[in-house]
């Protein structure tokens, strides 16, 4: 039986049905708004999984790419590892459902998202999270559900609610919000350097929206909602953990309070192996739950001093920051690099620049194109002191590079400012909280070395919240150990101006509006600090790129032109290429890049691009080579791919006898040109012109490039 509702969500109809499909998963719900639909489906292993001490939660967001009535591109057309896009989709579903299951259950949960309709007036993503929630809150899996999720965009300083992905593009703001009726459990946001107020506002607008969402999720329930399995959640004996806490209370507390991350784990891991040794004559077969029992201990110890002393583990005060070094341009061949110290986690980037032709292709649902900027985050096994084998990117990895390539985006120039494609590569070399925040203060250091003119330097930092009761504790620039022990992981990245990014997760049922407000102002304070200590590093771009960087010229030429600057299959463009050293990139509306590490190379590649697809007037002259020779005159190149016809009679002053009697094939002449007949046809003289060796008339007034945002630019004429 097919049951559904439906609300009015800001003048659109959101409606959840489920009933039709998929009706063997534990819970299945279609989820609609205008022709994006979305089949969520949520699963439940009957046992318990052993060996474990984690939650074992897997959320997946399946792109077809049938929803948008496209067949995948390239060789293999079924598809293979998941977009960028999907692994984001599938961290956003997972971060604000992970903290609403009962704690301690081993249960095997898999959540999976499949978008099988897709406009782009409503993105999939968002109403993916709603239909994540619905499947599972219908369903006979434990969940303290039902979760809402929405969009706001910011236009005209109106607050608008699911925006399509024109008014997304236009808007100031991104800001995704999760969670329950009482309380917020995700942040995401995009920001133009915002204030941080508007953040807050943002929410407070988002949060009304969620409960309307919530409340429909309900009366499905009450229609069709399964009755909730019972699981057996693991749990540390409370006799167990009196017995680690009565035995090595004491030994822990001193343990936990060293400022160094290596000498308290080792500290950490001896104690733990002394005390199992002690108590498993007293507990026999119970090792699992007497290590679990030392790490609850360790987390109430380390609360307990955050809470009753105001002192953190490594001896700082809640708002107090980790000493701050930093470096840029200690790789000479690196066209910019940086490197960011901030306690004991350690970031270093470098900047490649390229030509345009090198951004990535995107293909997602949602759009199709190029990325011109992008960031790669990698986090290797020596970062934390351990060995294992070196795989491709996990969904962590892809979720940090993101993260800090959206702090940065909003200050990297235009493409027409900065022509050119920027990677950044961070690479983690010590890692002790928040590599990803690492990553973007790094990155700054790394553009304002490589010469990107970007419009304002970017820092950023983790903070965390631990809640007691009515109690409530910020923490600026958190360390691993708090945030695995916290209760709120919150980064914040922006600039002086405002903020350009967050992300904000719980491990608790969510915070409130007021503790995240005071996170965000006590956030500022911590971003503007770090960021402070970077500009006493560099304080400003570079005036001027590496000499190891290519150099991007443009050139505009006529549209109608393009056909003659590639050639037949590509021909002449090829024979430029090889003959320069350049890469020659050319874009529909006739911009033209020429991008090369030689700046003569380049010089060079313009001269002959212009040469080629500059318009031939009547009255221009040309120095140009002869290329064949007939009886009735000589047909001369006077632009590359360009021959005129100087008839016999014009060759010389007096009569000529023999076209061989004055040129020869590969001479060069000078010529006029006369005429251009209607079918293109260019005809010559070399009469009244002066010849090689003589004072040539000047040739037509040509501009130099223009220095513009620190490279050159030359544009000989504007577009028709």
């Amino acid at each position: 039986m097919v049951e559904q509702v439906e609300l009015d969500l800001d003048g659109r109809t959101l409606r959840i049905e489920t009933g039709r499909m998929a009706k063997q998963a534990d819970g299945a719900v279609l989820v609609t708004m205008g022709d994006t639909v979305v089949l969520a489906t949520a699963t439940m292993s009957d046992e318990p999984r052993e060996g474990i001490d984690f939650f074992p939660l897997v959320c997946d967001y399946e792109e077809r790419k049938y929803a948008v009535g496209k067949i995948p591109g390239g060789f293999v057309k079924r598809g293979g590892r998941p977009s960028e896009k999907a692994i984001l989709t599938s961290r956003l579903i997972d971060r604000p459902l992970r903290p609403l299951f009962p704690e301690g259950m081993r249960n095997e949960v898999q959540v999976i998202a499949i978008p099988l309709s897709v406009e782009l007036e409503n993105p999939p993503d968002v109403i993916a999270m709603v239909a994540a929630s619905a499947a599972l809150s219908i369903s006979r899996i434990p969940f303290y559900g039902p979760t809402g999720a929405v969009r706001v965009a910011r236009l005209d300083d109106r607050f608008i609610i699911n925006p399509s992905w024109e008014q997304i593009e236009a808007s100031d703001i991104n800001v995704v919000v999760a969670g329950t009726r009482e309380a917020v459990t995700t942040v995401d946001v995009e920001a133009k350097e915002v204030d941080e107020s508007v953040i807050v506002a943002a929410i407070d607008h988002a949060h009304r929206y969620l409960r309307q969402i919530i409340d429909a999720q309900g009366e499905l329930v009450r229609k069709v909602g399964k009755a909730k399995a019972e699981v057996e959640p693991y749990s540390v004996p409370d006799n167990v953990v009196a017995a680690v806490r009565a035995r090595a209370g004491e030994e822990m507390r001193g343990v936990i309070q060293q400022p160094d991350k290596m000498q308290r784990a080792e500290a950490i891991r001896s104690l733990k192996a002394q005390i199992v040794d002690r108590l498993l004559p007293e507990f026999p077969e119970q090792e699992v739950d007497i290590s679990e029992a030392v790490e609850k201990v360790i987390k109430d110890e380390l609360r307990k001093l955050i809470f009753e002393k105001g002192v953190r583990a490594d001896g700082r005060k809640p708002d107090e920051i980790r000493p701050i070094s930093s470096e840029v341009g200690m790789l000479r061949r690196v066209h910019g690099s940086g490197l960011f110290t901030r306690g004991q986690t350690q970031v270093l980037t470098a900047v490649t620049l390229g030509s345009i032709e090198d951004a990535q292709i995107v293909d997602t649902l949602e759009e199709d194109g190029i990325k011109r900027y992008m960031h790669f985050y990698n986090f290797p096994p020596f970062s934390v002191g351990e060995t294992r084998p070196l795989r491709g990117p996990g969904r962590r990895e892809v979720g940090h590079g993101v993260l800090a390539e959206k702090a940065l985006a909003p200050v990297v120039p235009s493409q027409d400012e900065f022509p050119y494609a920027i990677l950044l590569t961070s690479e983690v070399l010590e890692s002790n909280g928040s590599t990803s925040m690492g990553s973007v203060c790094a990155s700054t250091l790394a553009l304002m070395d490589a010469g990107v003119k970007i419009k304002a330097p970017v820092a950023g930092v983790a903070m965390g919240v631990m809640i007691e009761g009515d109690r409530t504790v910020i923490l600026s620039d958190i360390m691993d150990l708090e945030d695995f022990k916290g209760d709120m992981d919150f980064k914040v990245a922006g600039s002086e101006q405002g903020v350009t990014a967050i992300q904000l997760d719980t491990k608790v049922h969510g915070v409130s509006h007021a503790v995240l407000a005071e996170a965000l102002e006590q956030g500022k304070r911590a971003r503007l600090h770090i960021l402070g200590k970077m500009l006493e590093t560099i304080s400003e771009p570079r005036p001027e790129l590496s000499p190891y960087a290519p150099r991007v010229l443009i050139i505009e030429i006529h549209p109608d032109r393009i056909g003659d600057l590639i050639g037949p299959g590509g021909k002449v463009i090829k024979k430029l290429e090889a003959e320069t050293g350049a890469n020659i990139s050319i874009e529909q509306d006739g911009r033209v890049y020429i991008t090369a590490v030689d700046k003569d190379a380049g010089e060079r590649a313009l001269k002959m691009v212009d040469d080629i697809t500059r318009d031939v007037r009547v009255g221009d002259t040309y120095v140009g080579r002869v290329t064949k020779i007939m009886a009735f005159g000589a047909f001369v190149e006077i632009l590359p791919g360009r021959d005129g016809l100087v008839h016999i009679s014009k060759l010389a002053p007096q009569r000529v006898e023999r076209v061989e009697d004055v040129v020869r094939l590969g001479d060069e002449v000078v010529v006029k040109v006369t005429e251009i007949t209607p079918q293109g046809k260019i005809n010559l003289t070399r009469r009244g012109v002066l010849q090689p060796g003589e004072t040539e008339e000047p040739r037509p007034e040509r501009r130099e490039p223009e220095e513009k945002n620190g490279m050159p630019h030359a544009r000989f004429r504007p577009k028709r």
